[in-house]
């Protein structure tokens, strides 16, 4: 049985707490994987102290050369793609499909910020004054915390990872409980890649002990988490006493717009993907489905009979469509938001309940559910589940799909399904989410587009693409007078 442990100032690290968690596989809990060593908040400072130490020595490496062991750490990546999906599926649950895209998608990011190294540019300004030279150039930070969620464990700390390291940052990352054994394997590939000891270092405990210390810590100057809305506003004050950059990416209502002219035959897959697919534990997951009335009868009772079909089990099985919840907690608090649905008198169509047969009974399996007659006042159309669950929420036109649509706190994704060009820019134009889609799931993304939310759901600039270093850079300003003599005149 392995133990993982944390990573300080290019060690593996072993803790003095005592303290450690099994990791479990979700799928069969009489799987466990290994154990993971919970380190002390003195530990936690320590791995700050050491990113400290190190940050000089990173920062004036060039970035190009930063750049380059970035890149060699996507190819290792690529080479050990099969194990990391492999990890990530026993660990999270994930299918094996899924894992495997995953890590490609994290393969991408890296590629990807490994060439901006090669592109960190200022600009040059004209100067209203004569024999003035003046430009930008980006700096960065200094030590940046990193706290990053279980549900994409490959993908998330890749994205924050390579950005922050290209820019000339040192990192410590905080990895959630649930997924030590892919945060160990990323750190292992990156340090065999060539960043030296102290620039990254990895945190293996509770977000209330360890993410606390590294927040309030004085020589961490940036944070970036992604998770909960109410832990990454706890995040978001945090850094907001110390006034430094605060990135929080938190959670999401997702929606789907179905309009009478749609291809429902389009409309009806992408919106059960987006519902079911990953077990629903995204945070560009399709939640809600509004739906005209004219064509809800026919929508629901379609997205019932496709979710009827997906084959639930073991990620590591090929034929498997949806795997169980991340762990007990995830599995109850889905099952209560099941109940609390049934309570405020949502139609239970399908699912709501835990999975049986063909031994799921060993695994958190959550058949996929589907609620109509949702109203926007109840809180399955309001609050994350995190699960396979959809409210199809019912309206009689576009305008009252609008106004529905952007009742919410959240403000991630969001699709529409018409070929009414019209349409499709008004609703474009009016939805309040920071990414949308036409025609197609609410989910997926692209390594270099910016990625991002509004309202609730986001805090700070956007995270991968073109945007990736915004947050991991400061501008600095520079004027340089080569007059040879003393300004004359208002300096203002």
């Amino acid at each position: 049985m392995t133990t993982y442990r944390s990573f300080i100032d290019g060690k593996w690290f072993e803790s003095r707490s005592g303290l450690a968690i099994p990791n479990i596989n979700p799928a069969n809990i009489n799987d466990i994987i290994g154990t993971s060593e919970l380190c002390t908040r003195e530990e936690a400072r320590k791995a700050v102290e050491a990113a400290y130490n190190a940050f000089k020595g990173w920062r004036d490496t060039p970035a190009p050369a930063r750049g380059k062991i970035i890149a060699r750490a996507a190819r290792l990546m690529e080479d050990h793609k099969e194990e990391l999906s492999q990890i990530l599926t026993r660990e999270e649950g994930k299918t094996i499909s899924e894992s495997r895209g995953e890590v490609q998608r994290a393969i991408n990011v890296v590629e990807f910020c490994a060439g901006e190294s090669r592109r960190m540019n200022g600009e040059t300004i004209p100067s209203e004054l004569p024999a003035n030279f003046a430009y930008t150039i980006k700096e960065p930070h200094g030590v940046v915390a990193l706290i990053t969620p279980w549900n994409f464990p490959v993908a998330i700390p890749a994205w924050k990872l390579a950005p922050a390291l290209v820019a000339g940052n040192t990192v410590v990352m905080k990895a959630a409980e649930a997924t030590p054994a892919t945060a160990v394997r990323m750190f292992e590939l990156f340090t065999e890649a060539g960043v030296p000891p102290g620039v990254m270092n990895l945190l293996l405990g509770k977000g209330s002990e360890v993410g606390e210390e590294i927040a309030d810590h004085p020589a961490v100057r940036a944070i970036s988490f992604t998770g909960s809305t109410e832990v990454g506003l706890k995040v978001y004050q945090q850094g907001a006493k110390r006034g430094i950059p605060v990135q929080c990416e938190m959670g999401g209502k997702n929606p789907v717009v179905v309009l009478e002219d749609c291809d429902m035959d389009v409309a009806v897959e992408s919106t059960a993907q987006g519902a079911f697919g990953s077990t629903g534990q995204r945070c560009t997951a399709t939640s809600r489905a509004v739906v005209i009335e004219t064509v809800a009868d026919e929508f629901v009772e379609r997205i019932i009979e496709r979710a009827k079909k997906f084959k639930l089990g073991d990620g590591s099985d090929p034929k498997t469509d949806i795997g169980p919840s991340v762990d007990e907690k995830q599995f109850n608090t889905v099952l209560k938001y099941i109940d609390i649905g049934r309570e405020d008198g949502a139609e239970l169509l399908t699912g709501g309940r835990r999975a049986a047969g063909d031994g799921l009974e060993s695994g958190y399996f959550i058949e996929p559910t589907v609620f109509d007659k949702v109203t926007s006042d109840m809180r399955i159309a309001r609050e994350e589940i995190f699960g396979p669950v959809l409210s199809v929420l019912r309206v009689k036109d576009f305008d009252e799909a609008m106004t529905v649509a952007n009742d919410c706190e959240y403000g991630l994704s969001s699709s529409v399904f018409t070929n009414d060009a019209n349409d499709m820019f008004r609703f474009i134009k009016d939805i309040e989410s920071g990414m949308t889609h036409v025609n197609s799931p609410t989910t997926g993304g692209e390594a270099h587009i910016p990625f991002g939310g509004i309202k609730a759901t986001g805090v700070g600039p956007r995270e991968q693409g073109s945007t990736s270093l915004d947050f991991y850079t400061e501008l600095k300003v520079v004027y340089v007078d080569y007059t040879g003599r003393k300004r004359e005149g208002n300096l203002y």
